[in-house]
């Protein structure tokens, strides 16, 4: 992955003309005032890892695994947020682990963890190194941090057909699984965002959630069993596809963010590879009138397999399709996009009945290169928010979830504190909007935000905004974090949101298995007084 931007350098994306004088105009952005570091500028501090620490963790996963060149350090910086990137492009890598270490199995995870714990050393589990919620960026105080690899452990280990199930590594990323699968006829159907880059252990560990939801579920919903690696110890779940044999402790696993321990396999419910696929835009009249439809057909079907509604500002702008921005092709009212996965006669089953429910809601089917444009530019944005930096714009996004009922005052709650609070840094905002994922119960809301950078801005000015639309967030009944997760930045809002009992409980299980406190500290949880 780039170094310091989204994944592939050589995707990397420019932005038209035309979109550099909308952002000029509408936004007031300017270029910022120096290019992005180099890497082979960065000075960092030196490694703080004790010569007995480093023999030890070399005799368990060998000297060629365990890295403490400039390189490796810089790379397993923080995540993918646009503060992380903006301070990677000012040079700012003071905060870099002291080593990258690269097991190969369930014992040398197992071993590096207790060698960590009894060297005094902080570990920070890293997957494909996506997250966007400070997931990466432990509060580890004086301890010297090692970032745990997991892209060694990248093996598929074996296929149930019968009850169709996989066991896999944690380190296998989203489109290798995917081939491994297909060699088989399966498929996990698991496609968020972040799917070229993130991996199977990441995607438990923050309880992902893929476009496909509406068909195939979250990732949750595919993980039948697990096996957990912590400093006390193994935890092994999951001999049943159900049981009533006491609380589910799989769940206390998933979402943990590295918090608990290191998931080091996963036995992941299968998918038949679907005979076809496609993609259907609608124009709608409103983002009221979309989000009725969208209730509707959660609720009383039939389900596509991916629906999405954008909200006018959004489809406007032409967001949902990244090819489309700045070209003036942006539709009026609100986008749905409805795709459908499965056999022929299934897909025409449920794309005509579910135009039904969208005709009703006054909607008017588009052009089909519309929704084949959306999935074409699905894994584009990201690289779209690479160009926008450069061009000294500031683009973050944010998102929640609530119940239907509540869905209308979240969405106008958030929009209220992004813009009020931008605006009165100075840096006037444009707030576009989505649902993704939606339920019988409610629906997801996803957030993207753009503003002018401010001179040197390491994200300063996001952080009040943030803070802002995170409390916006609960006191309109939301949910802090519906699949980005918790991380730092999330986390005081979500102690607020399972209470103090809530918060002892999960001290209490990581107290347990991590008694030194060594795993991801400051994530999820805030670390214990001292």
């Amino acid at each position: 992955m780039r170094w310091n931007g989204w994944g592939d350098p050589g995707r990397a994306t420019s932005l038209p003309g035309e979109v550099n004088a909308l952002l000029r105009d509408l936004l007031g952005v300017r270029p910022p005032a120096a290019p992005p570091a180099a890497l082979a500028d960065l000075s960092l501090p030196p490694s703080r890892l004790p010569g007995p620490a480093l023999a030890a963790l070399e005799d368990i996963v060998g000297a060629a695994h365990v890295r403490t060149d400039a390189e490796s350090r810089v790379r397993h910086t923080g995540g993918r947020s646009t503060p992380d990137l903006l301070r990677l492009r000012a040079g700012e890598v003071a905060a870099a682990p002291d080593a990258g270490v690269l097991p190969d199995n369930h014992e040398e995870v197992l071993a590096v963890l207790r060698a960590c714990a009894a060297h005094g050393l902080a570990v920070v589990p890293f997957g494909g190194g996506t997250s966007v919620v400070g997931g990466l960026s432990p509060e580890a105080g004086t301890a010297p941090v090692i970032a745990l690899d997991l892209r060694r452990m990248d093996r598929l280990l074996s296929v149930d057909p019968l009850s169709r199930t996989a066991v896999l590594e944690p380190g296998v990323r989203g489109p290798r699984a995917e081939e491994l699968l297909a060699a088989h006829g399966f498929t996990l159907g698991h496609f968020p965002q972040s799917f070229e880059w993130a991996t199977l252990g990441g995607f438990a560990a923050a309880r992902s959630s893929g476009q496909a939801s509406a068909g195939f579920g979250r990732f949750e919903e595919m993980v039948m069993a697990l096996r957990l690696a912590a400093p006390a110890g193994t935890l092994t779940l999951g001999t049943a596809p159900r049981s009533a044999a006491g609380p589910d402790l799989r769940q206390l696993v998933l979402g943990s963010e590295g918090a608990f321990g290191v998931i080091t396999s996963l036995t992941l419910r299968l998918r038949p590879r679907p005979e076809i696929r496609v993609h259907d835009a609608w124009r709608l009249p409103g983002f009221a009138a979309g989000q009725d439809a969208l209730r509707r057909l959660a609720q009383d079907g039939p389900l596509p397999t991916v629906l999405r509604l954008s909200d006018e500002s959004e489809t406007l702008v032409g967001l949902a399709d990244p090819s489309a921005l700045g070209t003036g092709e942006g539709e009026d009212g609100c986008l749905v996009i409805a795709g459908y996965e499965g056999t022929a006669s299934d897909v025409d089953h449920r794309r005509h009945a579910a135009g039904t429910v969208l005709r009703q809601a006054g909607g008017q089917p588009l052009d089909e290169a519309v929704g084949e444009g959306w999935e074409r530019g699905r894994y584009a944005a990201p690289y779209l928010r690479d160009a926008l930096l450069d061009a000294g714009a500031f683009v973050e996004t944010l998102e929640t979830a609530g119940f239907w009922s509540a869905l209308p005052g979240l969405y106008e709650g958030v929009r209220t504190a992004l813009t009020r609070t931008l605006t009165a840094a100075g840096s006037p905002p444009l707030v576009l909007c989505h649902i993704s994922h939606v339920y019988p119960a409610g629906a997801s809301l996803y957030f993207t935000v753009a503003a002018a950078q401010g001179p040197g801005d390491g994200g300063g000015h996001w952080t009040a905004a943030k803070h802002a639309a995170n409390d916006a967030i609960l006191a309109a009944g939301g949910t802090i974090s519906h699949h980005h997760g918790v991380g730092t930045d999330h986390r005081d809002w979500y102690a607020r949101e399972i209470g103090p009992l809530g918060a002892g409980v999960l001290r209490a299980v990581k107290d347990h298995l991590d008694p030194a406190g060594i795993l991801n500290p400051g994530v999820l949880l805030p670390p214990p007084a001292p």
